[in-house]
């Protein structure tokens, strides 16, 4: 499997080789119970072949019907809203309130257009962050690597889109065991950029999962270089004190958005007390998930692997929810 994006952009690169033309929707503004967030990607071509989605299916039909009958994006970008009134709102299954705000562009199969999206394919490839910026005045597009990713940014005003693609947060796993292999599968799906150290050599020689970062350390050494920054998770998964605790200390004194420990409710117990014990504050203690994970009742290496990328999914959520509250505060 790939993260939604890389399949979608993966998708208009193959059509275009094909000497297909075809369409990108981006989601660029959503207001009430939209079920898909600002940023999502749809492709799709003339004879009705989808990749992605912009609504979970509440639009993309109508959005269909609408290219193929030449009643949008016939020639060159165009901005669309959806759930304007209540009526389409039913009409289409929106959820209660539901408005989306798109962005639809044509896409053909010339020399630019192919070179342009070759590019953004190639940085997924590579897990690196791309932006890309189009105009709708003109249709001109552009693309760069970056080494930050940015929220969308939608400009109705000048009619211009700045959209970054790529992995928006780092999962940094410290530990190369069985769970750990299951955790970097499942979050290279969610598009993270994944990180695993461990400085045991041939553990992390092992280590079978493609398009992680493996890094070969002491962990507190490596939390300092590569995963102090509010975009990244860190956990600790190898259940030997000697190497969990020294990322922990580290990792407790990042801004990490989530900081997670593997073991049971003794063994996590026991934990608290040794970090304590090595002047470990209880304020910074207290960002520590142990035991590690939503209690599911998981017991295999990859129901723990679910249960802590939902912890994991539901902490950033809530952080994102409070960070768009703090900004709404401070600009009002």
């Amino acid at each position: 499997m790939q993260a939604v994006d890389s399949e979608v952009l993966n998708q208009i690169q193959q059509w275009l080789a094909d000497g297909q033309k075809c369409w990108l929707g981006t989601v660029v503004e959503t207001w009430g119970s939209s079920p898909r967030p600002v940023g999502s990607l749809l492709t799709c071509n003339p004879q009705g072949q989808l990749v992605g989605s912009l609504s979970g299916g509440c639009v993309e039909d109508d959005l269909l019907d609408k290219l193929t009958q030449g009643e949008l994006a016939a020639e060159q970008a165009q901005f669309f809203s959806y759930g304007v009134t209540p009526e389409e709102t039913e009409r289409l299954g929106l959820p209660c309130g539901g408005h989306l705000n798109i962005v639809v562009e044509p896409l053909r199969p010339d020399a630019t257009t192919k070179a342009h999206f070759a590019q953004l394919t190639s940085a997924l490839t590579s897990r690196e962050l791309v932006q890309r910026h189009l105009d709708l005045t003109n249709g001109q597009f552009s693309a760069q690597t970056v080494a930050e990713y940015q929220e969308l940014v939608w400009d109705a005003a000048n009619q211009q889109l700045t959209h970054t693609y790529g992995p928006a947060h780092q999962l940094f796993i410290i530990g190369a065991g069985m769970v750990s292999q299951y955790l970097a599968q499942m979050a290279l799906m969610l598009d993270y950029q994944v990180t695993v150290c461990d400085p045991r050599e041939h553990l992390l020689d092992d280590f079978p999962v493609a398009g992680v970062t493996k890094v070969q350390d002491m962990p507190d050494d490596a939390v300092r270089k590569h995963a102090g920054d509010s975009a990244s998770a860190i956990v600790a998964l190898t259940h030997d004190p000697r190497i969990d605790d020294m990322g922990l200390l580290e990792a407790l004194a990042t801004d990490a958005f989530y900081i997670g420990a593997m073991g049971s409710t003794r063994t996590s117990a026991n934990r608290r007390e040794r970090l304590l014990a090595l002047d470990v504050t209880n304020t910074d203690l207290d960002k520590l998930h142990a035991p590690i994970g939503l209690p599911i009742g998981s017991k295999t290496p990859p129901e723990i692997a679910i249960a802590i990328l939902a912890e994991i999914t539901a902490v950033r959520k809530r952080v994102r929810s409070v960070a768009a509250e703090q900004l709404q505060t401070l600009t009002a």
